[in-house]
């Protein structure tokens, strides 16, 4: 297997289970060196609610986050459960029902979401495929997508809205080529895209009615090791970090790929100039584009962590690298995420057992360590979803 996958693969199947401090345990990381003191102008956010899985404890955990300085606090972990491992999860538009990918047991759990955000196991988990591992929720809310690392399928289930009972529609689970991995859906559940870091490639789908079609021409090479995927706000363009992959002239490991995404049919079309690299770091992960569509940032992981930012062109959708990246930390390359305001930037943290998390600046894209970070969920994340 691949380098990045035995990792993930490993990672969503540990099930040594250590105990958790009475404390939440804090490690302080020092603070970037960057363009310019200002943090992301976007308005203040209030307080709110978020949940990460912890594979390793078995949990899910559930979590405060301060709306003014993005400090996050443990509120607590829902019973642990060997052998589960959980890993991907989907939170629905409503906010009633939480989704968990438990990836050790290839099974669905559905949380109910209480009116203070905790959760409440309901029902009893239902198959997925073969190496469960990421979900989505198209826009309506009427649909989970779940990605099958094994038996190389994309499972969709309609979702009872009322309920939160899920049911597998017809014709699935679709053919996704060899090891789909991540996935995302277009704003306007038009399309689905897949990642497929076995074989290098993306595959595409276009979606109706719970229904997986292949887009024209998937799936599309992107680079050795393709794992994370971003859309910019507008579907206009499609960005694979590609873990592995070796760049001509360069002694960096990893790069990015662009696509534009035709509007009608979903095809993915190279962006002049991609791939694009650092000139320092692993290979990115995770890949996440802030809400106004300017700033993209790549996640790697290793020992020498760090965080790629780049600068999206308007026109062309060509990625420039912000001034001083690759930023160096012990940030993590888990996941990447930013809160629908704008303000936060949080990244999973293996060696730190948490989430890192940063501002950046509005004008420069330079990020900012927030004091505390990384913040503690007892273990290593799987993956994080914001309630707000």
């Amino acid at each position: 297997m691949k380098f990045v996958g035995a990792a993930r693969a490993a990672l969503a199947r540990q099930t040594d289970c250590k105990q958790l401090s009475a404390a939440v345990a804090v490690v302080f990381i020092g603070l970037f060196v960057s363009c310019g003191s200002n943090r992301h102008s976007g308005p203040a956010a209030p307080n709110h609610n978020s949940y990460a899985t912890v594979p390793g404890r078995g949990a899910v955990a559930f979590l405060h986050i301060n709306g003014s300085t993005g400090a996050i606090t443990v509120a607590s972990l829902t019973p642990q459960v060997q052998g589960v491992s959980p890993k991907g999860l989907a939170l629905l538009p409503s906010k009633k029902f939480l989704y968990v990918v438990n990836s050790g047991a290839d099974t669905i759990s559905t949380f109910s979401v209480a009116g203070d955000g905790s959760l409440t196991l309901t029902q009893t988990p239902i198959p997925a495929g073969a190496g469960a591992d990421q979900a989505v929720i198209d826009p309506s809310g009427a649909y989970l997508l779940v990605t099958n690392n094994f038996s190389n399928t994309v499972s969709v289930f309609a979702i009872d809205a009322t309920t939160g009972a899920l049911s597998e529609v017809p014709g699935s689970p679709f053919f996704a080529n060899n090891d789909p991995s991540n996935i995302v859906i277009t704003p306007s559940g038009k399309f689905v895209y897949v990642s497929n870091p076995a074989i290098g490639m993306v595959t595409g789908f276009t979606f109706a009615n719970g229904a997986l079609a292949p887009v024209l021409n998937t799936p599309t090479l992107s680079g050795a090791g393709a794992i994370g995927l971003a859309l910019d706000p507008g579907s206009k363009y499609l960005y694979v970090a590609n873990a592995s992959a070796l760049n001509p002239n360069v002694s960096t490991v990893g790069n990015i790929s662009g696509f534009n995404i035709d509007p009608a049919s979903g095809a993915l079309t190279p962006i002049p100039g991609s791939p694009f690299t650092a000139t320092l770091g692993n290979g990115p992960t995770a890949l996440v584009v802030d809400p106004s569509g300017q700033f993209l940032y790549a996640a790697t992981s290793g020992t020498s962590a760090s965080i790629w930012g780049f600068t999206i062109a308007p026109v062309n959708g060509q990625l420039i690298p912000v001034a001083g990246s690759p930023f160096s930390a012990s940030a993590g390359g888990l996941f990447a995420l930013i809160d629908p305001v704008g303000n936060y930037l949080y990244l999973g943290s293996a060696t730190g057992n948490g989430i890192a998390s940063f501002t950046y600046n509005s004008s420069t894209g330079a990020p900012t360590a927030i004091s505390g970070s990384p913040f503690s969920t007892g273990g290593a994340p799987g993956m994080m979803v914001l309630s707000e």
